[in-house]
């Protein structure tokens, strides 16, 4: 018989606020009412064919999927709940608007005071959204398990073992301990594989500028373990509060609970902060210096993360609902299912950036490009409006502001510029770049930032989580007229093949695979010699990109995207016609050149399994599950 554990809780009085999903399994069964999820009903292996039917049914923007017969686990398992922003949308329709007004009227709590009654039903919804203590009438029980009876899914065939790819992993801070001190985040966790030892031990992987790891700089000053609890399912907004870039001072919890329409319910087991409402619990403890390897994982930036050192969970105890259900997401080359959670994020947050940054209009990371890699932002101009000339001032606070604060500052590349007509967007890619790059004046508007931190994701820099980034700062008139057409001169041009326009200014060009810096200076200054004396034939072209291969780089904007922000690291593999170097300032008097090759040391690119795609026909084709859903 099944060990259930009763959590004994202190009481409550229950609140009657209570508009939202009580549990994945209510939500899950609100999507199926409504057509938006399908049953997979035949057994399917967690290793590869899980993640492998996802990802087809995502990119066809189809239904969230339930799997009822996973492999060598009693437990069933969700994905692509958050497959469509639609979908999501759905799924938080009662409380969207609520939650993006709270989240303006914290930037601005001023607005609130000039109009209580327009605001009073917002504030009341985030006092009854505080985090609740559950009642010891109503006991929760949970099924004592073991790792090795969870799901255990592996997504990409060079994955290091299984991982928990939707995570609520709580913590809170040692010298203020207590819910409204706590930090929930969405941090990677490797169930199997490498030297973990099975079931005692998983890694926790987490990456720069995340709030565990203020906690576990306290708890390692006091020579004591940091208690973790790793929360997984339970409602979707917990799911969402997680992944969510909140203000300082807003709880995820609180969060949690103005998004879901219900308090966050808690309770503590041997000393370990439990979400009761969660399908699953695993709880831990991480001791100072206790790391070991983890990775690899293929990841949102469409590459492997390679093994690295990352702290170890010693495993305390994993608990289980009756009935549990295990949500799960799969990531790659983007755009993936977290491309609607950043979707979503817009959704509630947009409206708060300009109170976040002053001068600031609007901000947009860029899925295509893995997001961090590439940012592009619209800023006001007002520093020197008496002089003739316009040309970024303001912009370059704005700049430095911008790259100082939050997830906001793990941007490599920041394209900014003001658009005095405002009828600019961040979002619509194409539009944006070529007006930036209409008014961009080399010599002047390339700011670098050299040894200095990246994304922990990003190899393209010189170590983890080391590199460099670049602002492109454009204001003012237009200076050139982006070309369509490719010159005569890059054509003709030796050393290179196949100059493929990606888009109005830019031209790809195909070069021999990348050898080490000496030959690339090389290459770069046979491009010089080159075109020295046909300089003007270059005069729309803003942008040379150097690639593996120019017509999948030019295929479309999203292949363009991809292969120039996340293989290029600023300091390294920035050029130019004509480049100088005057009191530190680096500039050019022709177009940028951008050396987006594959390097050595980057990661590899995740591939699909051509046996695993075709294992999975089986339930597209008449008969399965899945017949008809990616018509």
């Amino acid at each position: 018989m099944a060990n259930f554990v009763p959590l004994i809780l202190e009481t409550n009085i229950e609140p009657s606020y209570n508009m939202g999903y009580a549990s994945l399994e209510a939500c899950l069964n609100d999507l199926e009412a409504n057509g938006q999820l399908v049953r997979v009903k035949e057994e399917v292996d967690p290793y590869l064919e899980m993640a492998a039917i996802h990802l087809r049914v995502y990119e066809a923007k189809g239904p969230a999927l339930l799997f009822e017969n996973v492999k060598g686990s009693k437990f069933r398992a969700a994905s692509n709940i958050f497959g469509t922003i639609e979908r999501s949308k759905f799924i938080f329709r009662d409380t969207l608007a609520s939650v993006q007004k709270l989240v303006v009227l914290k930037g601005d709590p001023i607005k609130a005071i000039k109009h209580p009654f327009d605001n009073f039903t917002t504030g009341l919804a985030a006092l009854q959204a505080l985090p609740l203590k559950n009642a010891s009438k109503q006991p929760i029980f949970y099924e004592e398990i073991n790792i090795t009876d969870l799901p255990l899914i592996q997504h990409w065939p060079m994955d290091g073992g299984a991982f928990v790819t939707l995570p609520q992993v709580y913590s809170e801070d040692i010298d203020q301990p207590g819910i409204m001190q706590s930090n929930l985040g969405m941090y990677r966790i490797q169930l199997s594989g490498n030297d973990y030892v099975p079931n005692k031990e998983i890694g926790l992987h987490y990456q720069l500028h995340r709030g565990i790891g203020v906690h576990q700089t306290k708890a390692n000053r006091r020579g004591k373990p940091l208690k973790v609890s790793c929360f997984v399912g339970g409602p979707p907004a917990h799911t969402v509060a997680a992944v969510m870039p909140l203000p300082e001072g807003i709880s995820e919890m609180t969060f949690a609970g103005v998004l879901g329409g219900r308090r966050f319910r808690y309770a503590y087991a041997d000393g370990f902060g439990i979400s009761t409402d969660a399908d699953f619990v695993i709880t831990g403890e991480v001791f100072p210096g206790d790391n070991k390897p983890e990775g690899p994982f293929g990841d949102h930036l469409g590459y492997y993360s390679l093994t690295h050192p990352f702290p170890v969970l010693r495993v305390h105890k994993v608990y289980a609902k009756k009935n549990a259900i295990w949500p799960f997401t799969v990531v790659g080359r983007p755009p993936q299912e977290d491309t609607s959670f950043g979707e979503l994020i817009h959704e509630i947050s947009g409206a708060a950036i300009p109170l976040e940054v002053p001068g600031l209009k609007e901000v947009h990371a860029v899925d295509a490009a893995g997001v961090h890699p590439l940012l592009l932002a619209i800023g006001s101009e007002r520093y020197t409006p008496y002089l003739p000339t316009k040309q970024p001032a303001e912009l370059l606070t704005i700049a430095n502001h911008v790259l100082g604060t939050g997830q906001l500052s793990l941007a490599k590349f920041l394209f900014i510029t003001a658009d005095d007509t405002n009828q600019l967007s961040t979002h619509d890619v194409s539009a944006f770049m070529q007006y930036l790059l209409e008014r961009i004046d080399f010599k002047r508007d390339v700011h670098f930032y050299t040894n200095t931190t990246i994304d922990t994701l990003d190899y393209s820099g010189t170590g983890i989580n080391t590199g460099s980034k670049v602002v492109f700062a454009a204001y003012g008139e237009v200076i050139r007229k982006l070309t369509i057409e490719i010159p005569t001169i890059l054509q003709e041009l030796k050393g290179f093949e196949n100059p493929s326009i990606v888009m109005p200014g830019v031209i790809a060009l195909t070069a021999k695979s990348y050898l080490n810096e000496a030959q690339t200076l090389e290459e770069i200054a046979s491009i010089n010699a080159q075109v020295a004396e046909k300089t003007e034939q270059l005069n729309g072209v803003a942008m040379i990109i150097l690639c593996d291969d120019a017509a999948f780089t030019a295929a479309s904007l999203n292949n363009y995207l991809w292969v120039t922000y996340t293989r290029c690291n600023p300091s390294h593999d920035i050029h130019g016609i004509d480049a100088f170097s005057m009191h530190k300032h680096w500039g050019c008097n022709g177009p940028l050149i951008i050396d987006a090759r594959i390097k050595p040391h980057h990661a590899p690119p995740v591939v699909k399994d051509p046996e695993v795609e075709k294992r999975i026909d089986r339930l597209f084709e008449k008969g399965g599950s899945l017949y008809g859903v990616l018509s």
